[in-house]
């Protein structure tokens, strides 16, 4: 039962991945719009994002708690997926040029062939600035509540989403990069005192 419903699920992704692709293709902006087209929209308030858990490269358990301090752009992905596909270069270039102490990528796989399916993508694609991350179980989909790949979310340094989108994107262009420089500079999760600090 628990198969047949997450193959219906990853057959949906995929169905709604197309469509977003095919309103992306009718409405993709060119020359100078392109460049200022896309922004992420902040919530009002930031959202809890529920404890999510997921394996590295060496197939060992990490989680999105080891993120905690940097701002994150969580994107939910397959290589099944054309519109993922698509927009990886973009997130491979955005890794490249803001990736370090305040920034990261994170694009979770849920292939169900985990890292080696991974691995032979970014090789294919060469993808050279990303990480592996993968969740061959798909939990994250409805962990996140996502009905649809790609999914990106961004999360800021204490660890709260303050945004998503569905559907493909340019990473790289400088509107999207001056957005995220903004959250970058924002500060930092509190430290708890220890004791006897002054």
């Amino acid at each position: 039962m628990s198969s047949r419903f997450s193959g219906a699920r990853r057959r949906f992704a995929a169905m709604v991945a197309l469509t977003a692709t095919a309103a992306f293709a009718g409405f993709a902006p060119s020359g100078a719009q392109a460049a200022t087209a896309f922004r992420f929209t902040p919530y009002p308030q930031p959202h809890a994002v529920p404890a999510l858990s997921f394996l590295d490269a060496q197939g060992k358990p990490t989680s999105l708690a080891a993120f905690r301090g940097k701002v994150v752009l969580l994107n939910v992905w397959a290589t099944w997926c054309p519109p993922c596909v698509r927009e990886m270069p973009t997130l491979n270039k955005l890794q490249e040029l803001l990736g370090g102490k305040d920034f990261a990528v994170l694009p979770l796989s849920v292939d169900r062939g985990g890292v080696f399916a991974v691995r032979s993508f970014y090789q294919d694609n060469f993808i050279d600035h990303l990480p592996i991350y993968v969740d061959p179980t798909t939990k994250a989909l409805d962990t996140l509540n996502i009905l649809g790949t790609p999914t990106t979310i961004l999360i800021d340094k204490q660890g709260r989403e303050i945004a998503r989108t569905l559907g493909p994107q340019d990473w790289d262009q400088p509107s999207v990069i001056a957005q995220l420089r903004h959250y970058m500079a924002q500060p930092g999760p509190a430290r708890a005192k220890t004791v006897g600090s002054s």
